[in-house]
């Protein structure tokens, strides 16, 4: 149905996760967890709402974690 949703944090991403792989990331997790690769019109709303909320929240999630030992890692 869909790859798999690769890692975004370094070390596996060597810089910042873009905009771009953050949403794709968030697409295929709400194709997954729907069972939809796209959805029927009437699920078109929901199913892009989904996806922009979980885009968000892993956003969210990548820029608050510490990743400790990381190479190129600024200091603060």
């Amino acid at each position: 149905m869909c790859r798999s949703i690769k890692t975004l944090r370094p070390p596996a991403l060597p810089e910042r996760a873009t905009d771009d792989d953050v949403r794709a990331a968030a697409l295929q997790y709400v194709r997954k967890v729907s069972g939809f690769r796209a959805p029927a019109a009437h699920n078109q709303e929901v199913f892009d709402r989904a996806v922009e909320e979980i885009a968000r929240a892993t956003r969210e999630l990548l820029d608050g974690l510490e990743i400790r030992g990381a190479a190129g890692r600024s200091a603060g």
